[in-house]
């Protein structure tokens, strides 16, 4: 399986608008690990947790496939970022306390990404695999936004997308599983800042390109009366699903 760039063109809108990771998260997955030396946040994108992982190991290895997402990375003393896919992350072997992927492993070959999980891995390390999906606002909203998700930009998504809506429930998960409390992302968002954010859906790019049309021109027509005053602010809400697991 090669690279799947969807985000690359887009990289800096990208960590413009997406959500950040609560402290929870974090806080959760350094409670997680044997120790707090070396975590490596693979897929890291811009590093938005990356630089979460940064206050709580002493260092962090950020790796991304993606030369672009890389480039416009928060940079922290203690985070060394590369360009590098997940099945290959030139990490030394038994080096790392915990391994984390954040909405991206449904992107990997998950039985070369598990070796390399196993040779970097030291010995009870903890790994997740953390992932978002369709995001929550209110009961009136939230069927407009599903349908435009599921209806309109259904034929468009990759298919590899409906692994994340589903919290990655049925992806193969060969290690010792535990439970986690729920955590759930937040934001206060304006409709402006919601639609920048879908604008940055691979799904949402797909279809403009295919169309000749964004397709999120019609949805904000059809959500702004429901919305009432676009900067009227709005609690949004991303349920996060987290497979955590025990390596070795």
């Amino acid at each position: 399986m090669g690279f799947q760039d969807h985000f690359s063109a887009h990289a800096g809108d990208y960590r413009a608008f997406r959500p950040t990771y609560p402290a929870a998260l974090p806080d959760l997955l350094a409670g997680a690990a044997p120790a707090r030396g070396l975590a490596w946040d693979v897929g890291c994108g811009n590093g938005q947790l990356s630089t979460a992982l940064a206050g709580r190991f002493a260092a962090v290895a950020a790796t991304d496939a993606s030369a672009e997402q890389i480039a416009n990375a928060d940079p922290r003393p203690n985070i060394r970022y590369a360009v590098a896919p997940a099945e290959s992350s030139g990490l030394d072997g038994s080096s790392c306390d915990l391994i984390v992927a954040a909405q991206a492993a449904h992107w990997f070959d998950l039985d070369r990404f598990y070796a390399e999980v196993r040779r970097v891995a030291r010995p009870g390390a903890a790994l997740a695999l953390v992932s978002y999906g369709l995001l929550l606002v209110d009961p009136m909203l939230d069927p407009l936004i599903e349908r435009f998700h599921n209806h309109t930009l259904g034929p468009y998504w990759p298919a590899d997308r409906w692994k994340v809506v589903d919290g990655y429930r049925d992806l193969p998960f060969p290690f010792e599983e535990q439970t986690t409390p729920r955590v759930a992302m937040e934001a206060e968002w304006t409709l402006p800042r919601l639609l920048h954010y879908m604008n940055t859906w691979s799904g949402v790019k797909a279809a403009a390109k295919a169309t000749g049309a964004n397709p999120l021109d019609g949805f904000a027509d059809a959500i702004a009366p429901l919305w009432g005053d676009p900067e009227r602010e709005r609690t949004i809400r991303w349920p996060l699903g987290i497979r955590l697991g025990r390596v070795g």
